[in-house]
């Protein structure tokens, strides 16, 4: 082989090389979730009753993308948590708001927010059916949760790299009516509910 051949097919590998990650990264942003990136959507904790939700796209148990304000008319509760590590406690409270049909009513939808991988979360549903029913969305880049600003509240065990066992709800409208960060990541499904009725 010449030199010629040499350089071109070298420069032929780096260019599809170059397209191959392009492609991987953009396919990888959206299932690891995505905020807006127009947006400078991100709240505190604290500070979050009465402010805008953050809009974001993550992929759900089923394979589906969920975009949050795609159920805007609908009231949402989202619960952060730290997933599959977290058992019993965030696996109990997963499987009880996905079994509990008022959490997945006409004007009500749910979803639990894990930073784990999809596979993980197949591999426990098959050897949990109870979870079965759980809409679980997947933040596996943490984007998310750093919008949330549930990172480093009181109920992580591993502050700065996964939530704890924490709330929202969130109006038809888009606005988060609720928070509660739960330390002792007790159930917290009838709490909720009456949370819910304040805003009917």
């Amino acid at each position: 082989m010449d030199k010629k051949t040499i350089i071109i097919g070298i420069v032929g590998a780096v260019v599809i090389g170059g397209l191959i990650l392009f492609a991987g990264g953009k396919e990888r942003s959206v299932i690891e979730g995505t905020i807006n990136p127009d947006s400078k959507e991100k709240i505190s904790f604290k500070e979050a009753v009465g402010k805008k939700a953050p809009d974001f796209e993550l992929e759900s148990i089923d394979g589906k993308i969920v975009k949050l304000s795609d159920y805007l008319g609908k009231n949402v509760v989202l619960f952060f948590n730290e997933g599959s590590m977290c058992y019993p406690a965030c696996w109990d409270q997963i499987a009880e708001l996905g079994n509990d049909n008022r959490f997945d009513a006409e004007s009500i939808i749910t979803f639990s927010i894990v930073a784990d991988s999809k596979s993980q979360w197949l591999e426990i549903v098959s050897k949990s059916p109870n979870i079965a029913k759980s809409k679980i969305l997947f933040d596996t880049a943490r984007s998310v949760s750093k919008a949330y600003d549930v990172l480093y509240l009181d109920s992580s065990m591993h502050p700065g790299g996964f939530p704890g066992h924490t709330y929202f709800i969130i109006d038809k409208n888009g606005i988060i009516r609720f928070t509660l960060d739960d330390p002792n990541m007790a159930l917290a499904n009838d709490k909720l509910i009456k949370e819910m009725e304040k805003l009917n």
